[in-house]
């Protein structure tokens, strides 16, 4: 009966381990479709943005990158 139960417990861990994975690789998807940091369209992407939104790191890399260029 033991060897029964590791077995559902090793299936609940393969489940969770690839739900996981899976969050994992969304998340990562996403994030590559942001352009990068001080390129034009990244640039173009912040003009868009209201500024009230942006956080202080991404003025300071605006400033840098797309206003003292």
């Amino acid at each position: 009966m033991s060897l029964f139960k590791s077995r559902a417990f090793s299936k609940q861990n393969v489940s969770k381990i690839s739900a996981i994975a899976l969050v994992l690789a969304f998340t990562a998807g996403l994030s590559a479709c942001s352009p990068e940091v001080g390129s034009d369209a990244w640039c173009k992407q912040m003009k868009e943005k209201p500024s009230g939104d942006w956080t202080a790191n991404e003025a300071a890399d605006y400033a840098k990158h797309c206003v003292f260029k």
